[in-house]
């Protein structure tokens, strides 16, 4: 079901695309074109698209995504002045969406490479930056049978990379032109604590008690962390955003629950005192709802891999999430220095929120390093705006 309503969006959000677009653009326009391929990939690219604004208003900026999650969560993103899907990557698509637009810069996040569009840049002389980019061994451009690939990425005119591993990984391929600026998504989840939201009925839940969220949780996750909710081991209450928000699991989850619990879309301040669960059945408000927490657990670890852990950690929050974190250098690096811990099964979930629960000290620790690493890696988005002085005058 999801899949099928994912691709109708897909589908119908490109119907004359091209038609669209030309009704959208002016000729003789400066137009700063920055792609996401979805939410995640928008949020690390936000901080850069909302500096550059601020610096050269003399562009138009066109916002492009690839996932219906990311455009249809963003379609009315005040930060940039055309929002679309990108038409699939074939010639020729990227010779008439290039020709329309006509931009004078480029900008894909992190591990958007569509080598069509960028063959058509190349032909017209378009410059592209891949910014926040994170290369590893395992990728086909270090493959013996990636020569094709190899060559595709000198089309790209600058590299912004997050970290040592991949500019050594692309020198090693011939590909110099390359910065360590790190991840976007520091200077992301810094800015939300400085325009923090407040909401009242979370509030109200929250009033004279600790607070353990879950954000973005799947089923494998929900299953663990319901268990944990309905041993009352703890006298925390719980926050549970789940990364599907639709009627049927919510409902799903809601049965599995044994203590009070209120839905944040039929909440009253009145009735809150009452809940010791809150589910989050909405989108687009967990990255503030952190604000509230203690502990936090991430979800995605038991399937293809963890959503944002940095939207808790900034907010001094200890992480926790599954064992699928190994692609994720800002989670690897956490987990080093104290601030996450990685989880296989229930025992080890209940053993480390325990340990957190009933030592103070443990907790603070973890809970200063997990703030300290956020701050200490900010600072990626001057560095690539720094360095885009001559292409964007």
């Amino acid at each position: 079901m999801l899949f099928t309503k994912k691709a109708r969006l897909w589908t119908e959000g490109r119907k004359n695309i091209f038609g669209r677009i030309q009704k959208s653009i002016t000729i003789n326009e400066k137009i700063a074109w920055f792609h996401c391929a979805s939410l995640g990939e928008f949020e690390q690219g936000r901080p850069v698209i909302e500096q550059f604004r601020k610096l050269h208003p003399q562009y138009k900026i066109l916002l492009t995504f690839f996932s219906p999650s990311g455009y249809e969560v963003r379609k009315n993103y005040e930060g940039a002045d055309i929002i679309y899907y990108l038409p699939p990557d074939t010639p020729r698509n990227a010779k008439r969406f290039v020709e329309l637009v006509n931009p004078s810069l480029v900008f894909f996040v992190k591990y958007e490479f569509w080598f069509n569009y960028f063959r058509a840049f190349k032909e017209k002389n378009i410059p592209l930056f891949v910014i926040s980019a994170n290369f590893r061994q395992g990728q086909y451009f270090f493959k013996w049978y990636g020569g094709w690939f190899r060559k595709q990425l000198k089309s790209i005119s600058h590299v912004f990379v997050q970290n040592r591993e991949s500019l050594e990984l692309l020198e090693g391929i011939g590909i110099t032109k390359v910065t360590i600026c790190g991840d976007t998504r520091f200077d992301r989840v810094k800015a939300i604590t400085e325009n923090v939201r407040s909401f009242p009925v979370i509030q109200k839940f929250c009033e004279g008690s600790d607070i353990f969220i879950a954000g973005s949780t799947w089923p494998p996750d929900e299953k663990l962390l319901v268990n944990l909710i309905n041993s009352g081991k703890t006298n925390y209450k719980f926050i549970i955003a789940p990364h599907l928000v639709d009627k049927l699991h919510i409902a799903s989850l809601s049965e599995k629950i044994k203590k009070p619990f209120a839905k944040y879309s039929e909440a009253a301040e009145e009735n809150m005192s009452r809940a010791q669960v809150l589910i989050i059945d909405s989108i687009g408000i967990l990255s503030h709802v952190y604000q509230y927490g203690k502990i936090a657990y991430i979800g995605g670890g038991f399937g293809s891999g963890i959503h944002n852990t940095l939207e808790a950690a900034t907010f001094g929050m200890p992480v926790i999430f599954g064992p699928k974190y190994h692609k994720y250098p800002e989670a690897i690096n956490l987990i080093k220095e104290g601030g996450a811990f990685s989880i296989c099964n229930e025992k080890e979930l209940q053993d480390i929120v325990m340990k957190l629960y009933n030592i103070p000290s443990f907790l603070k620790e973890a809970s200063d390093i997990a703030r300290n690493f956020v701050q200490k890696n900010t600072g990626a988005t001057g560095k690539i705006l720094n360095s885009l002085a001559g292409f964007s005058d």
